[in-house]
């Protein structure tokens, strides 16, 4: 089993890893662990060991780690494991993964499995794959401003941090966006995979990760109060329904001439602006337990 680690990750996170690969190899079972040394490591490390035929290879880390794995993964017979290590770790309350170690060491090792597909963001220089969300605009902005190092203390509440901040700061230029041939006119939008967002939060209902296909959430109002109000609104479940977000279901999303504004995918900032979203070419499968 080939586990691929992002050793930013903090000291807690490592002890958490070493923990499940204890319990794994004294369960018989071989383990490799290589460490990302730079981004798009995990893809490269992904791709060449589906070239080799494993049938599993794990991603130890937080939904950026995951979809960079994932995008070696896509188009071969490869499983993708999780050991959740992130801020958020999204996908994997998605999918209801386990979080403590000897239950992700369980999951692992009965191998069951559920699909997964993942989109594209298309960038100008190289796409980027992922396996929850791509976000343009305001949610953008919140990823670029983050630092690091606030993250990394505070964890999930450095968004929120970050969110009041850029609420206040951001110029909010409209969006252009086009939904199946349809122009449509935002604050921000989020490209869904999934129905969560930042965490357990319920951000677009009728998503389907394991399908073909995107809900897209448009904010359609600007300003220091939309924003704030949004963000109070998804902790208590009630984002989908609150005025000014209209969510769309999608096949393919294009993004033409947003030149002022910020990119993220799966919570990591993006160089540069999609000028489209569509969907892989082929769904991986995802060890569930």
């Amino acid at each position: 089993m080939l586990i691929i680690f992002n050793p930013v990750a903090g000291r807690r996170r490592v002890a958490l890893l070493w923990r499940v690969l204890d319990l794994l190899m004294s369960n018989g079972v071989k383990v490799e662990v290589a460490e990302t040394e730079h981004p798009g490591h995990a893809t490269e490390l992904a791709r060449e060991a589906a070239r080799e035929g494993r049938g599993m290879v794990v991603a130890a880390g937080g939904d950026g780690t995951i979809a960079e794995v994932a995008n070696g993964l896509i188009g071969s017979p490869t499983a993708l494991g999780v050991i959740p290590l992130g801020t958020a770790n999204v996908l994997a309350k998605e999918y209801g993964l386990p979080s403590s170690p000897r239950a992700v060491a369980n999951m692992l090792a009965y191998k069951r499995t559920r699909l997964l597909w993942p989109g594209i963001a298309r960038l100008p220089r190289e796409d980027h794959v992922f396996v929850q969300m791509a976000g343009l605009g305001f949610d953008g902005a919140v990823v670029h401003g983050l630092p690091p190092l606030l993250k990394r203390v505070i964890g999930r509440g450095a968004y929120v941090w970050q969110s009041v901040w850029e609420s206040l700061v951001y110029g909010f230029p409209p969006l252009r966006v086009i939904v199946d041939g349809e122009a449509h006119e935002a604050a921000s939008v989020v490209v869904s995979k999934g129905r969560l967002y930042g965490g357990s939060y319920l951000l677009a209902p009728e998503a389907k990760p394991e399908a073909p296909g995107f809900q897209v959430v448009l904010f359609e109002r600007s300003g220091t109060l939309p924003a704030l109000l949004s963000g109070a609104a998804l902790p208590l479940g009630i984002l989908p329904r609150c005025p000014g977000v209209r969510i769309l279901p999608a096949s393919h999303v294009e993004f033409p001439g947003n030149a002022r504004s910020w990119a993220q995918c799966d919570g990591d900032a993006l160089e540069g602006l999609p000028f489209a979203v569509t969907n892989a070419p082929a769904p991986i499968s995802l060890i569930t337990g």
